[in-house]
């Protein structure tokens, strides 16, 4: 199905408030959540929390996101990056995918496999993109020549929470952990650094694990990135 809206068209302005300002519960309830949760219940309670985000919070969250992306030089360490399109409520990226455009960066959004198979591919984008949406009414970006996230430097990867070990919870679809799969078999040149892209209030004490989860290298919010022990930001 092809689409006629440029998904990359700014929609974003310049806002003062952050994404959890003005509702302290916001805030606090997703740390203290019961332990007792499963998967589906704390993804259950975290899309919740996130729908609750007026368009305003989102809106000044996104430039959050991207002055601490901007301090910490994130995008000058990478040449090879990944970034996702926001999705029913997702932590909205395009300021950041934007600013890495500028910077001259090779810009990568993923490709949903067919059904049955959990593969992802990353097409990379171009002067003269090729909007289309999947089966999941995501916008997708059409390319000959799609990569595997191996070859990436970065990839962003969107969440509905994360840990304060670094694990994250998705969806529950299995795209992101299938497709990095390879990364646990690894010890040396581990590729691409994983940054899960959340809001603050998605921050959670534990997150359920399962064998096969990946876990992130950082968690970057609204408020600050979160690096977590098992690797270290590459040099400038």
């Amino acid at each position: 199905m092809r689409s006629g809206r440029d998904p990359l068209e700014p929609q974003v302005q310049d806002d003062s408030l952050t994404a959890c300002a003005g509702g302290s519960y916001l805030q606090t309830v997703a740390p203290f959540l019961p332990h007792t949760l499963n998967k589906p219940q704390l993804r259950r309670h975290l899309r919740q929390l996130r729908s609750q985000l007026s368009p305003h919070q989102r809106r000044s969250a996104a430039n959050g996101l991207l002055r601490v992306a901007l301090r910490e030089r994130l995008l000058l360490r990478f040449g090879r990056i990944g970034f996702y399109l926001p999705f029913e409520g997702e932590m909205d990226l395009l300021p950041l995918l934007n600013q890495a455009l500028l910077l001259g960066k090779s810009c990568y959004l993923p490709v949903v496999p067919r059904r049955f198979q959990k593969h992802l591919y990353f097409t990379r984008l171009t002067s003269r993109p090729n909007w289309y949406l999947n089966r999941f009414g995501i916008h997708e970006h059409w390319s000959p020549r799609p990569v595997r996230a191996s070859q990436l430097d970065l990839l962003f990867m969107p969440l509905v929470g994360f840990d304060e070990e670094g694990f994250r919870l998705g969806m529950g679809g299995g795209f992101y952990d299938t497709s990095l799969a390879f990364l646990g078999r690894r010890k040396v040149w581990r590729k691409p650094y994983l940054v899960g892209i959340g809001y603050e209030c998605q921050k959670v004490k534990q997150v359920p694990r399962d064998p096969w989860d990946m876990p992130l290298d950082a968690a970057l919010t609204e408020h600050r990135l979160y690096r977590f022990k098992r690797s270290t930001l590459p040099p400038i």
